[in-house]
């Protein structure tokens, strides 16, 4: 049903869309605009390398600092341009694999990773969303009050997470023969931490890309609006997506060449460059494992 909406939120705007004029508006970008995107783009993918070491020091896995790191930059940046079975899942399985650790050690790396990601999103992007932030179209059918609601919800589960990690405090769980625990409250609340950071930085880059023109809180919030429905849309790095949550949520204020130009921007400096990085980064991770191999 989202894709459905999302297709003819696309299709609606589309063949309205000025594409020259949204190439002109590319073009006029100032050099020093382009990199101060790209910096914040990079620091973004910087602090979502931190996820893995989260799951580090809960595992207590004794991978270097800067190899689990670079994993899981890696992982993330191809995560974005392949989809999350190649990149969330199968580039960390073959990448900590080769570095020698378990299938259950590896297992609860990626949970963790995956609910630091989405949690601080809930945190942030609820707030955003019960705050009134992000003012829905007409086509969706949802009314503010109740995506207020849905952003209270969002907030309370964040929080909720933490309190559970407290209450639970050294108990354990067997599954499958192996021993699950959740972090400490500690480590619960930086897991939230990182990830608002994360998804700040991300904001602040498409901030500057719209020119300024709408709040940085509208900027951050339409972001993430179109983040989720691209993890619910199952197309690769969100293609179609992207465009249609922006166009259907701010064509109206900031016209369709300016907001096409600024996520053309978005998709090269946020998407492609970083996974240029990433390419280099999985040849050094693939040496040092074929220099290095795991003792038995």
């Amino acid at each position: 049903m989202l894709g459905v909406l999302l297709l003819v939120l696309l299709l609606s705007h589309a063949h309205k869309v000025d594409w020259a004029g949204a190439w002109e508006a590319l073009r006029r970008y100032p050099p020093w605009l382009l990199f101060a995107a790209l910096g914040l783009a990079t620091t973004s993918h910087a602090v979502y390398g931190c996820f893995d070491l989260v799951g580090r020091r809960h595992t207590r896995h004794a991978l270097a600092r800067w190899r689990t790191w670079a994993i899981a930059v890696t992982s993330y940046a191809f995560n974005l341009n392949l989809g999350s079975l190649v990149g969330t899942v199968g580039m960390r399985a073959r990448l900590y694999g080769r570095a020698g650790l378990d299938e259950a050690t590896i297992a609860q790396i990626v949970g963790l990773s995956l609910a630091t990601n989405w949690l601080g999103y809930a945190l942030l992007a609820g707030s955003l969303f019960a705050a009134g932030a992000v003012a829905l179209p007409g086509q969706a059918h949802l009314g503010s009050g109740a995506f207020r609601a849905l952003g209270a919800a969002m907030v309370l589960l964040a929080l909720g997470y933490v309190v559970t990690c407290a209450l639970s405090r050294g108990r354990e769980w067997r599954v499958r023969g192996r021993c699950l625990r959740l972090p400490s409250a500690r480590l619960a609340l930086v897991q939230l931490g990182i990830s608002a950071a994360h998804w700040a930085l991300t904001g602040s880059a498409m901030y500057l890309l719209l020119g300024g023109k709408v709040s940085y809180t509208t900027a951050l919030g339409v972001l993430m609006t179109a983040s989720i429905a691209g993890v619910l849309t199952p197309i690769p790095a969100g293609l179609g997506v992207l465009e249609a949550v922006y166009l259907a949520l701010l064509a109206g204020t900031l016209g369709d060449a300016a907001v096409m130009g600024a996520v053309l921007a978005y998709r090269a400096l946020y998407y492609l460059v970083p996974l240029g990085g990433a390419l280099l980064l999985y040849v050094a991770l693939e040496r040092h494992a074929a220099r290095d191999p795991p003792r038995p």
